[in-house]
């Protein structure tokens, strides 16, 4: 089971709450948190792309890194661990995203794939005076297909001629191409999504289910498999889970409480009313799941919390659904998760035996956290 770490590019993390730990974004605090997680044996680290926050008390999301060239920064400082930034299809063409993945393959000497998203937080593109009006919901998928098929071509040709509804290409050029071959992962759990991964994208990935049901996302890769029946394509699963952990479980139930009970509304509100828009193609379900009312403090996530021995019982589960192929983490706090991770939960489980750290060094300092 392979696990990665889903970086901080956004202040806070993914809590939604004035009780979590409140930090702003870096680049020497993603470095800390990513060379630690390949000290680990973590298998990749993905960032995100957010170009609009939540706003609220917490200020949510109001502050980000940029994804590619964050990433680029990364693969500069590690050596072994599978890097991805995520494209904003919307507003960056597909050529130059084709050229900077070129440009991070070269940087981490094969190591870099990509994340594809549409984008479905008008205001962030709005700001921009980007965004093409809210009939995109409905052909969204569309518009990412061609966009991958150019991606495609131009990384195995370093040429494209593609002519679609969207895209129009004359004699698009990119050199020097990637010397390893580009994987490309998408987030797909409504039946366009699926339709979409098991087309055109080679890990698909999904929201866990719930507080402490690790197993309760296996019907998507049930409905995934249905989908790569038909396209012939052998496509599998990352799912996000947070890890919310401690000595026992009684202390760490008390601090997922504690940032319950610090949920910042406005922000919170936020979230929801944006996540009602989409009226135009289905109500796709990761959105939906982002904007439940259920728990929202961390974007109703996989959530999974607990003792570390409890923990680590509960990442197995996820490893023996059939079709999941990595978990990806995130936590209520980076750096020390990381590390409790890779001295106290990893060494426990059955799915990461494999897994051999090198001489354990002395644990780097913390960073100060911002108010």
């Amino acid at each position: 089971m392979k696990i990665g770490v889903f970086c901080p590019i956004g202040n806070n993390g993914w809590l939604l709450s004035e009780n979590a730990p409140q930090y702003q974004p870096s680049f020497e605090m993603n470095k800390q948190i990513v060379q630690r997680a390949e000290h680990y044996g973590f298998d990749f680290a993905l960032s995100m792309i957010k170009l609009r926050g939540f706003g609220g008390k917490t200020e949510f999301w109001d502050h980000n890194l940029e994804t590619f060239t964050l990433m680029a920064g990364l693969a500069a400082v590690t050596s072994k661990i599978q890097i991805y930034a995520t494209a904003a299809t919307l507003v960056m063409p597909p050529a130059i995203v084709a050229r900077m993945a070129s440009t991070i393959d070269s940087i981490s000497n094969g190591r870099f794939g990509l994340n594809v998203v549409t984008g479905w937080q008008a205001p962030e593109y709005k700001q921009m005076g980007m965004w093409p009006g809210d009939e995109y919901f409905a052909k969204r998928y569309d518009y990412l297909s061609e966009y991958v098929e150019i991606l495609r071509e131009l990384w195995a040709t370093g040429q494209s001629d593609f002519k679609g509804e969207h895209f129009q290409m004359d004699d698009c050029r990119v050199s020097p191409r990637p010397q390893a071959e580009m994987k490309i992962i998408c987030a797909g759990q409504s039946d366009t999504g699926l339709a979409f991964s098991a087309k055109y994208a080679d890990y698909n990935f999904v929201f866990g289910k719930g507080l402490n049901t690790p197993t309760a996302y296996a019907d998507i890769n049930d409905r995934l498999k249905a989908q790569t029946d038909k396209t012939g394509r052998d496509v599998s699963t990352y799912v996000l889970f947070m890890l919310i952990a401690a000595e026992t479980d009684d202390e760490a139930f008390a601090k997922w409480q504690n940032y319950n009970d610090g949920a910042d509304v406005e922000a919170i509100n936020w979230l929801l009313n944006q996540g009602g828009k989409d009226t135009k193609s289905g109500a796709d379900t990761n959105i939906r799941q982002m904007a439940s009312s259920v728990s929202p403090v961390n974007i109703n996530m996989g959530t999974i919390v607990g003792s570390y021995a409890n923990v680590a019982k509960m990442l197995d589960e996820i490893g023996e659904i059939k079709g999941t192929e990595g978990i990806l983490l995130t936590f209520d706090d980076f750096i020390q998760g990381v590390e409790d991770f890779g001295q106290k939960i990893q060494p426990l489980m059955k799915c990461r035996e494999h897994i051999v750290v090198e001489g354990e060094a002395t644990q780097i300092p913390v960073l100060e956290k911002s108010a």
